[in-house]
């Protein structure tokens, strides 16, 4: 019988009857690796193994949540690129880490994650959309690798700032397959046996939507789902997509029960915007190819989790890596004739999140309770085994993550959602906002604007078209929930409406050009 070999440690403790201990010789532990991969745009639905989008086949990130788990209620605290970004490299609110829209200047002494992680001997990297206000592409504290570009970036031929230098490409490659080239090309030259973040960060699947050559017409041919809310906002002149019943106006259309006096004036008018179904990007897209486009462009984005997670297994790293997918912000696919996000409804503020860790996650795990962008950054810091810095709002869910109700302090997890979103002079259109969403109800403060406030019961009006604000039966529950935002801002220092500079002139289509 071959007996196993024992270090010189374990046979002093078996022979003289001492606990064991670990000599200096036994292998360390696997570091713990971190991969944020965040897509642009993304709304919490489109992904194939949720079965609500026919036709679309999302299979890497299907896997991510066979694998690991599936956050069902994910939400931004504000649906917008800049704040939304800030907030998950600071774990702060919008409020408090004051980058509130995507022109406001980026805070000298704001402070991310990845510094955290640097300092505590991660090799970091950065590639993709960075998009803070006055920052543009220069590389930013905290990575020791910086891909970026300027603003929104391009979807073919990108002119890249890697490390401080300009590189141009006119070969007509794809940005969102060049990200994953660089960030596998970067991973490969990592000592495995120490820990590393890395963080892409892609463009896909914002708007103006350009799949990727092989995929394009992909879904020529797909199903479109037209939300049965989408013409409760309808004049006489509006568009009408899809034809037959889906063409329907009425608000008795199929199981739609809508109180159209409580629609907000504002949705309304923002039918005929930017960011409406009667005049999208100013005209420059019909609603059709807009839906189709966006599938494409996403399949761009799977094939690049496949990728990285491919490469994790060819280096033997798939178990200790904690690689985790999140959109940035969701988006409006016709929903009271609105298209894109900044608003508080579901299709805006709710996100994809999956977090595949074989050695921390189950696989199929399921998770219902509310997670925010703002966790993202104290769930990181976490499972590097450090501490949550005093400034972070959000907590880590790890323990969400292994089962638990608590936080790493061992306090209940919280049950709701708060909601913050500042006018913009570039789209009007929507005005300030502050919510809060708890698993029965949904209140929106619409602040500065001669409109109705809003109160939805989630559970039997998910589409958020019966707004109870004037219910007598609902004054109670409307008058508790709007305590508890403006208690949320008191206790987060966030009663002060962040303003900045404006330098540009107006772009909305009514008054564009002016000042």
């Amino acid at each position: 019988m071959k007996l196993p070999l024992l270090s010189i440690g374990a046979m002093l403790a078996l022979i003289l009857g001492l606990p064991a201990f670990r000599s200096s010789l036994t292998p360390p532990s696997k570091p713990k690796n971190i991969i944020f991969i965040l897509a642009d745009d993304h709304r919490y639905d489109f992904m194939g193994f949720t079965g609500k989008v026919a036709g679309l086949k999302t299979p890497n990130l299907d896997r991510l949540a066979y694998e690991g788990a599936h956050v069902q209620n994910a939400f931004v605290s504000t649906a917008l690129c800049s704040p939304s970004r800030a907030s998950i490299l600071s774990g702060q609110y919008a409020h408090t880490h004051r980058v509130i829209d995507n022109f406001a200047p980026m805070p000298s002494d704001l402070k991310f994650f990845p510094q955290y992680l640097q300092k505590a001997g991660y090799k970091t990297a950065f590639l993709g959309k960075w998009h803070m206000g006055n920052t543009d592409d220069a590389p930013q504290p905290g990575f020791d690798y910086w891909l970026s570009f300027k603003g929104q970036g391009d979807y073919y031929n990108p002119r890249f700032n890697i490390n401080g230098k300009q590189v141009a490409y006119t070969d007509s490659s794809n940005t969102t397959d060049l990200l994953t080239d660089y960030a596998i090309k970067w991973m490969n030259t990592l000592d495995k046996t120490k820990p590393f973040c890395l963080y892409l960060s892609h463009k896909a699947v914002h708007a103006m939507f350009e799949p990727a050559r092989r995929h394009r017409d992909t879904y020529a041919k797909m199903p479109i789902n037209y939300p049965e809310t989408m013409y409760l906002t309808a004049t006489d002149t509006s568009k009408v997509w899809g034809g037959g019943a889906n063409a329907g106006r009425s608000p008795e259309m199929g199981a739609v029960k809508a109180n159209l006096a409580g629609i907000p004036n504002w949705v309304k008018q923002q039918r005929g915007s930017w960011h409406g179904v009667d005049y999208m990007y100013h005209g420059q897209m019909d609603f059709n190819n807009f839906y189709r486009r966006y599938a494409e462009t996403l399949l761009g984005v799977d094939d690049s989790v496949g990728r990285v997670l491919k490469w994790l297994e060819d280096n033997g790293l798939d178990q200790n890596t904690m690689l985790v997918y999140m959109g940035d912000n969701g988006f409006s696919f016709g929903e009271r004739g609105l298209i894109d996000k900044r608003h508080a409804y579901e299709e805006s503020m709710r996100v994809p999140l999956l977090v595949r860790c074989p050695d921390l996650v189950k696989p199929q795990t399921k998770v219902k309770q509310v997670i925010q962008n703002i966790d993202i950054a104290p769930t990181f810091l976490a499972y590097a085994g450090l501490p949550k810095p005093t400034q972070m709002q959000g907590n880590s869910f790890l323990p969400i993550l292994q089962g638990q109700s608590t936080d790493g302090a061992g306090r209940p997890w919280r049950d709701r959602a708060f909601y913050e979103y500042y006018w913009e002079i570039d789209f009007p259109q929507t005005p300030t906002m502050y919510a809060v969403r708890t698993d029965r109800y949904k209140y929106i403060f619409n602040y500065g604007v001669w409109d109705t406030n809003e109160l939805y019961d989630l559970q039997n009006d998910p589409g958020e078209v019966n707004n109870l604000i004037k219910s007598p039966a609902h004054q109670e529950i409307a008058k508790q929930l709007r305590g508890e935002v403006f208690t949320w801002l008191r206790s987060t220092n966030g009663m002060n409406i962040p303003l900045n500079p404006v330098q540009q002139k107006r772009f909305d289509h009514r008054n564009k050009g002016a000042y």
